[in-house]
């Protein structure tokens, strides 16, 4: 979802409940295609100038993502199965963008999550909140109030959302989207040189399989 699109209808179209799905995120899109290699320009952009990977030694993959954003929560059952079976030698991080409603409580929101060790718990949950149940979490508490029935101890989820190192990973990730120049979520950035996104590969799957393509591409240099 590009960040000038954004509205508030995306708070009020359920995704439901079973699959969160949008019409033409699970297509398959070029994956389909027999022998189909990614066309940059068309289902990946590169990325000028290249971003130094955070880590060295292991291939990148960065998730750009806001829980607000209904493709978002469509894309986060496949993207989730595909995370889990990277290789070892790739690094897979979310890092949530300072755009669309309610960006930064969002941010700390998935901060939060990351230090207690709850994303993969709680991850799809948030997005099923807001996007099938229709939970309005415009402000800490009621977030709180959603990790309470999350089996999450409330207080101790708005001590690590207003600690000084949330904060500090919301600072960073605002610098690391500007320096991707990120404009729409989902999308995915491969070793700081490839950018793809569900629209652009013609579904999560497509996206997954372009991302496949980008991590050899990258591992060959």
């Amino acid at each position: 979802m590009n960040r000038r699109d954004f509205s508030a209808q995306a708070f009020g179209v359920g995704l439901g409940a079973a699959g969160l799905s949008i019409p033409g995120l699970s297509i398959p899109g070029f994956a389909a295609a027999q022998g189909a290699v990614p066309v940059e320009g068309t289902q990946f952009n590169r990325i000028e100038p290249p971003v130094p990977p955070q880590v060295a030694g292991k291939l990148e993959v960065l998730e750009f993502f806001s829980y607000a954003c209904p493709h978002c929560a469509a894309f986060e059952p496949a993207l989730e199965a595909w995370a889990k079976k990277l290789p070892a030698d790739v690094l897979f991080q979310r890092v949530p963008v300072p755009f669309l409603a309610n960006a930064e409580n969002f941010q700390r929101t998935y901060y939060a999550l990351q230090t207690l060790g709850q994303v993969e718990a709680v991850q799809r949950k948030v997005f099923t909140a807001i996007h099938v149940d229709r939970a309005h979490l415009d402000k800490p508490a009621e977030i709180a109030a959603l990790m309470a029935k999350n089996g999450i101890d409330a207080a101790k989820f708005l001590d690590v959302f207003n600690s000084f190192s949330v904060a500090n990973s919301v600072s960073k990730a605002k610098k690391i989207s500007a320096a991707y120049r990120i404009e729409g979520v989902p999308a995915l950035a491969v070793q700081g040189r490839y950018l793809t996104s569900p629209s652009q590969a013609g579904g999560s799957e497509g996206t997954l399989a372009v991302a496949d393509y980008l991590l050899q591409r990258a591992r060959k240099g």
